[in-house]
């Protein structure tokens, strides 16, 4: 669980930059809405680190966390540029990826087992970026233009990556 946990605290890393990526623009915009999204996930996003944190020693953490941090805020600025709906939809398809990589782990957890208390705290994780994932998928609306199904596809993609390196490194 070791890699798991070490892939989790990288992707709640990231997502913490993403939050804070978006925040930039829309202060930069002055989107009181956009900004107001960005907080409330943020907040979320950092208690979910924070929780990661207390079970992975600093050790044994990833040694990319710099790197992750850039991807993080890269995703949340280039989104955020083109607007609310884009941002919506990047959210959307982040945590799509984020829900199914938390429920590998808890199907694993209730095959195997695990230490006590890390199957409730990531299904507590999971609840939240379930709802952030319905939130913002009802916010960007039914008809998602091409190009930001495009950069959907990307955004899963190299979150996919992310893990598999995170669990590595």
């Amino acid at each position: 669980m070791v890699r798991e946990l070490r892939s989790d605290h990288a992707g709640e890393t990231g997502a913490v930059y993403i939050y804070q990526g978006i925040s930039a623009v829309a202060r930069w915009r002055k989107d009181a809405e956009l900004l107001a999204f960005a907080h409330a996930h943020g907040d979320t996003e950092a208690e979910h680190l924070k929780l990661v944190e207390e079970w992975l020693p600093p050790a044994l953490r990833s040694r990319l966390l710099q790197p992750w941090r850039m991807a993080g805020w890269l995703t949340g600025v280039l989104p955020a540029l083109f607007g609310r709906r884009a941002v919506y939809g990047t959210i959307a398809a982040v945590e799509t990826f984020v829900d199914v990589h938390y429920q590998q782990q808890i199907d694993h957890l209730q095959v195997h087992g695990g230490p006590e208390g890390l199957l409730p705290l990531l299904l507590r994780c999971q609840a939240d970026e379930q709802h952030h994932r319905d939130e913002a998928a009802d916010l960007a609306g039914p008809d998602t233009p091409w190009l930001l199904r495009l950069w959907c596809v990307v955004v899963g993609s190299g979150s996919a990556a992310a893990v598999v390196l995170a669990r590595r490194i």
